[in-house]
């Protein structure tokens, strides 16, 4: 089996943790990776922590079970620093992503001498910024694509703008706000 890149997200329900694994998962397929998207069910609900993850290779996948030491963690909500053991596993030659105003060096404290690469995006103001509202998973998701090089930027943004004008097909107007969040957070993340 070739080299297959592992994901973990962490959310809280009602944040879009689930719908980025999944958007990244099919962005992916479309270039031509094997992946694998999917969240851990439990008795979520709105504001409750949630986890979804990816597998992404290019080449088959066999292992079918939640992931145990990813490469990469992405952090949809910070105040899952204090509640959550979000670096459990995470492997030191990988990266945590977390949405926060914070800098990388202000936030290593809180992840428990994790000593791999921390990265930083203030998703609130991006997504406020392009969509005027607050939705993190947009933001997080360009910014685990570069973070995490697991495809090719211009590739990704091209398949997600298809993918945003099917899932907005009666919202037109919301689609190339979408894409300037993305592009503005692969532009914005610190710690690279």
């Amino acid at each position: 089996m070739g080299k297959v890149v592992e994901i973990r997200w962490h959310g809280r329900g009602g944040q879009g943790a689930k719908t980025a694994s999944l958007l990244l998962a099919d962005a992916a397929f479309n270039t031509g990776k094997f992946i694998q998207g999917f969240p851990e069910y439990g008795p979520e609900r709105m504001g409750a922590p949630i986890t979804a993850y990816n597998r992404i290779s290019d080449t088959r996948l066999t292992i079918h079970s939640n992931i145990y030491e990813p490469d990469y963690v992405v952090v949809v909500d910070d105040t899952l620093l204090t509640t959550v053991d979000v670096t459990s596993g995470l492997k030191e030659n990988g990266a945590i992503i977390i949405n926060t105003t914070k800098s990388p060096d202000e936030v290593k404290p809180q992840l428990k001498g994790y000593k791999g690469k921390v990265c930083t995006i203030d998703a609130r103001t991006i997504s406020i910024d392009t969509l005027g509202r607050y939705f993190p998973n947009t933001p997080m998701l360009g910014a685990v694509v570069k973070v995490s090089g697991v495809m090719n930027q211009d590739e990704f943004l091209k398949d997600m703008v298809g993918s945003f004008k099917h899932k907005f097909a009666k919202k037109p107007e919301v689609v190339d706000g979408n894409i300037k969040a993305l592009e503005r957070s692969m532009q914005e993340v610190k710690g690279l």
